[in-house]
């Protein structure tokens, strides 16, 4: 009792002293990182640093637009416990979870209640209806069955209240809500290192900025920063190649949880640029390393996702092709690391500036190889011993996509080719890919599939490539050996060693994308053809022509061509509650080689010349600028007569001639 005693005299003795001083001294300059501060229950001393981020994050989420009409349509229906109608509050399985509403729903609210330039700024009934809508989800905090929501989903958006409403909480709301944001922390189940584990430390510090706990933030942006790093072995993250494994399979997921993990780091490194807090220029150049050569190589022209990479992501519907500059700028902000390089990525997204870099580029440690010109830029996509084929259809998504690894080659020209195909894709047509024609595809719980082939890579000088694909496949009787050689104008594409047992047709598909204007071919009497719509088999196409691009047969093949409406519906890849099973038609292009049924050792070859015109397609099928010097089982090569570039595959020791007499001979594969 003594000891309080003398602590409240020492206290008001120092309020007295204070007071005095504020007599001589203006309030703003009298120890101004000691000003005492509240919100709710948790009284600090202000950081200007913590303050400066707090106002800054904030900001963000005030600066979307407010749709007035779309806030008063919330109020007018929500019901007087709190819910709003249409929402299922029920069924909180993996493939709904149509709570996640819900909570948008109040982010939009509490954005118009205090966005300054809001006509419901400050609105007395909005903020009542905000806290009704809050107090619903806190009386009944709903879990979701998959750990995203619960350790994401819902607390970034609750966290996105907390900040946004600050002291129009009642201390009893923010303390209730905070409880459910703390399920994202640093030690929660989901923060195992991979894509998400970086976003859940970032939610936690936004929680710790709104609470003012500085020593809490200062471990968490340390932990941020310690993120950013090449992972070891067969670790989840940022490979030394620069692509991204989310998970121990070794599937790429560069351009979804890759694109994430960097997006969040590339936010808090903008943010502390200007504060005690900056990164080291060391994480930061690793960062815009992986940013540059991992995610804009695996875009199409630094802007535009490209297919080959998509999993199950492929069966959402999107407004737009991906690919906007916020995360470039934000690296810009903090630091000038290759700064040009990112400036044109900004300039490409922003502006649809056409892009300067040409480059081949093999990841490695993904099986995934690009091939980027200013005017066009395709992909392969492979997986073998090293790696699974393809991401699990987790949450019922991507429901078909069992052979999207085995050789995909998509091209792309505007990056719109293939955008939003989904529901009347062919799904045992893949461009690129050598697939058994099946009455139907296996369950979607036969979709990953581990790789059992080691001779699976490429080589490449930057700009060139060769790429080998000892082909088996983990769902049928099938085998081939399949390479593509890349050039400038054109690329080659051969097949060799298709062997399959079973009674079904073999198929190789050239392309299937949006059908866009006529298609033109060239047979066998020399003359071009413009197609009607329907399903056309050959055995002497020339070649063949279609938005910009051209498919050359060397020799005789039984090709077949579509070129008409298909049918299906979002629902076939997609199972979640929200899908509309509504049928969708689109007019779509096909192009396939058909191999036969019970296929001994078939072959194919064809060469692609993308961003071409008509013109130049006949003449290139007439006089070709590349030869094929073997296509075998065991050697497949190429010659490009005007670069001087030779590329080869020995699938075992051989030798091959070259047409100017030189000889290659190897020894080993």
């Amino acid at each position: 009792m003594m000891f309080n005693i003398c602590r409240y005299k020492q206290i008001n003795m120092n309020k007295f002293y204070f007071f005095f001083l504020l007599l001589f001294i203006p309030l703003g300059n009298l120890f101004p990182q000691e000003q005492n501060l509240s919100n709710g229950k948790y009284p600090v001393r202000a950081n200007p640093d913590i303050e400066k981020l707090r106002k800054e994050f904030t900001s963000d989420l005030l600066a979307s637009p407010v749709n007035e009409s779309r806030i008063s349509e919330l109020m007018t229906t929500l019901r007087p416990d709190g819910s709003w109608p249409g929402i299922d509050y029920v069924d909180t399985s993996r493939i709904a979870f149509q709570h996640a509403v819900h909570l948008a729903n109040l982010v939009q609210m509490s954005r118009a209640y205090k966005k300054p330039e809001s006509k419901l700024h400050g609105n007395k009934e909005l903020k009542k209806n905000i806290q009704l809508a809050l107090d619903f989800w806190l009386k009944n905090d709903f879990i979701c069955e998959n750990w995203w929501n619960n350790e994401i989903g819902t607390p970034s958006e609750l966290t996105a209240v907390l900040l946004i409403m600050d002291k129009d909480l009642t201390a009893e709301q923010i303390e209730k809500t905070s409880v459910i944001t703390f399920r994202a922390n640093i030690n929660a189940p989901g923060a195992r290192p991979s894509g998400d584990r970086i976003k859940i430390i970032g939610l936690q510090a936004k929680n710790a900025l709104f609470k003012r706990d500085v020593p809490q933030f200062e471990m968490l942006i340390k932990a941020i920063e310690g993120e950013i790093k090449f992972a070891t072995d067969t670790e989840r993250g940022i490979q030394y190649d620069y692509s991204f494994h989310h998970r121990p399979d070794r599937v790429n997921n560069t351009l979804s949880y890759g694109t994430g993990y960097a997006d969040a780091y590339a936010e808090w490194a903008a943010k502390v640029a200007t504060t005690r807090y900056r990164f080291s220029e060391t994480s930061l150049e690793l960062l815009t390393d992986y940013y540059l050569d991992g995610i804009c190589k695996q875009r199409a022209f630094g802007r535009f996702d490209a297919p080959g990479t998509d999993n199950r992501d492929i069966a959402r519907f999107r407004r737009g092709t991906g690919g906007d500059a916020h995360l470039a700028e934000r690296l810009l902000a903090a630091g000038s690391y290759r700064k040009e390089e990112l400036q044109e990525i900004i300039h490409i997204c922003r502006d649809g500036a056409k892009p300067t870099l040409s480059f081949g580029k093999f990841f490695w440690q993904t099986e995934y190889y690009v091939h980027q010109r200013p005017d066009y830029y395709t992909t392969v996509r492979m997986f073998s011993s090293r790696n699974m084929n393809m991401e699990e259809p987790y949450n019922g998504e991507g429901l078909m996509n069992h052979h999207r690894a085995d050789g995909a080659n998509y091209l792309s020209l505007t990056g719109a080719e293939y955008l939003n195909l989904a529901p009347v894709n062919d799904w045992q047509k893949i461009p690129g890919a050598t697939i058994l024609q099946k009455p139907a595809l296996p369950s979607e719980n036969e979709i990953q599939k581990a790789g059992v082939m080691d001779f699976v890579g490429a080589v490449t000088d930057d700009m060139y490539g060769a790429v080998a694909f000892d082909f088996i496949s983990p769902h049928d009787p099938l085998k081939a050996r399949k390479s593509w050689f890349f050039f400038d104008k054109e690329y080659v594409c051969l097949g060799a060693g298709i062997t399959s047992g079973t009674n079904q047709p073999i198929v190789t598909t050239l392309n299937q994308c949006f059908l866009n204007g006529d298609v033109t071919i060239g047979g066998g009497d020399g003359k071009a053809h413009i197609l009607p719509k329907g399903e056309h088999p050959y055995s002497d196409l020339s070649w063949v022509f279609h938005d910009g691009v051209g498919y050359i047969f060397p020799d005789s093949a039984k090709v077949v061509l579509s070129n008409y409406e298909q049918t299906g519906s979002w629902y076939l890849v997609n199972h979640q509650t929200h899908i509309s099973k509504d049928e969708v038609r689109k007019e779509v292009f096909k192009l396939w080689i058909n191999h036969g049924r019970r296929a001994q050792n078939a072959t194919y070859q064809y060469i692609v010349m993308p961003a071409a015109n008509q013109r130049e397609v006949e003449i290139a099928a007439k006089s070709p600028d590349v030869e094929i010097l073997s296509n075998t089982p065991f050697i497949q090569a190429v010659w490009q007569r005007k670069l001087h570039i030779f590329q080869a595959v020995f699938y075992k020791s051989g030798e091959v001639r070259l047409a100017d007499g030189l000889q290659v001979s190897i020894d080993t594969p």
